[in-house]
């Protein structure tokens, strides 16, 4: 019996690796991405509806089929506001009003990426769920944004793929490595 050879790959990737952006554009065939800032959390998520499907054939094992796809994106977000007017990030806003919406208006067109450039990014219209942390004085102003697909959420190509972001720079505490 042979042993395997360990993979090649060994370093964890890290959750902050993601960016959500937002099209605020006002065509759909000429998107604007912009940046959703102040993510402190972001969990992508896609849940399959299973079906049972047994038959006689299994003999006794029970057997199951994906029949549905839903996805969503949790995040939290830090409430960015202007330093000096005060007005809050126009992106954070787009996806406060549209969870006051109805309609059209309510949906919005996402889609996320690593930001290192490797192959994972997706894209896709939702819904928007914009609740506030709330908390005593001391505490900042966070948001919990729920972000539930409608329809597909669709693989796209990185558009940062390329950019030359996979470089690793190492620094230890006192000094440059």
């Amino acid at each position: 019996m042979s042993t395997p050879t360990p993979p090649a790959e060994t370093v964890t990737a890290l959750a902050r690796r993601y960016r959500l952006e937002l099209d605020m554009g006002t065509a759909p065939e000429t998107p604007v991405w912009t940046l959703v800032p102040g993510v402190t959390e972001f969990t992508p998520k896609i849940d399959p509806t299973q079906q049972e499907v047994t038959t006689y054939d299994a003999e006794g094992w029970s057997e199951q089929a994906v029949t549905m796809l839903a996805w969503s994106i949790e995040t939290t977000i830090a409430h960015r506001a202007h330093p000096t007017t005060g007005v809050f990030n126009a992106a954070q806003e787009a996806l406060r009003k549209a969870a006051r919406s109805f309609g059209a208006a309510s949906y919005v067109r996402v889609r996320y990426y690593d930001r290192t450039g490797a192959a994972d990014a997706q894209e896709g219209t939702a819904l928007v769920k914009w609740e506030p942390d709330g908390g005593g004085p001391d505490a900042v102003d966070t948001i919990k944004v729920t972000l539930t697909g409608s329809g597909s959420l669709t693989e796209i190509a990185n558009p940062v793929a390329g950019a030359g972001l996979l470089s690793v720079e190492t620094k230890t505490l006192g000094g440059d490595a």
